[in-house]
């Protein structure tokens, strides 16, 4: 069981990237899947999340109206599009399953299962 994220970069202040994660291993669609990051030295941060057929999503206040999370569960596919990036937008970025979420969407880190191995998104100033 696998989940490949990738389209991370280095990208100007005030400009956008979209993030793809594509799991395999088994069917995500059932799952409610999220996208967190982290930066040295510090704790992993959620970021955004989305129930599993998208119908609710939930955001961390310092991106709402900037990122937008989807998903394409026919090709067990989960997006992260950011846009109007920042410097302190600058993390890891990891997208992750969880699994026994009974539809509910939440944000903290310990209920994911399955975890991508991380995109670098660096923004600069």
């Amino acid at each position: 069981v696998q989940l490949q994220a990738s389209g991370g970069g280095l990208v100007q202040a005030g400009g956008s990237l979209r993030l793809s994660c594509v799991g395999s291993g088994r069917p995500f669609g059932s799952d409610v899947m999220g996208w967190f990051r982290q930066v040295p030295g510090k704790e992993r941060e959620f970021v955004a999340a989305i129930s599993w057929n998208g119908g609710s999503t939930l955001y961390t206040d310092s991106v709402k109206g900037r990122f937008t999370i989807s998903r394409d569960n026919a090709k067990n596919t989960v997006y992260l599009q950011m846009n109007s990036l920042k410097p302190e937008d600058t993390a890891v970025y990891y997208c992750a399953a969880d699994r026994l979420s009974e539809g509910v969407v939440r944000g903290q880190s310990a209920r994911y299962d399955y975890w991508g191995q991380g995109t670098q998104v660096t923004v600069s100033s």
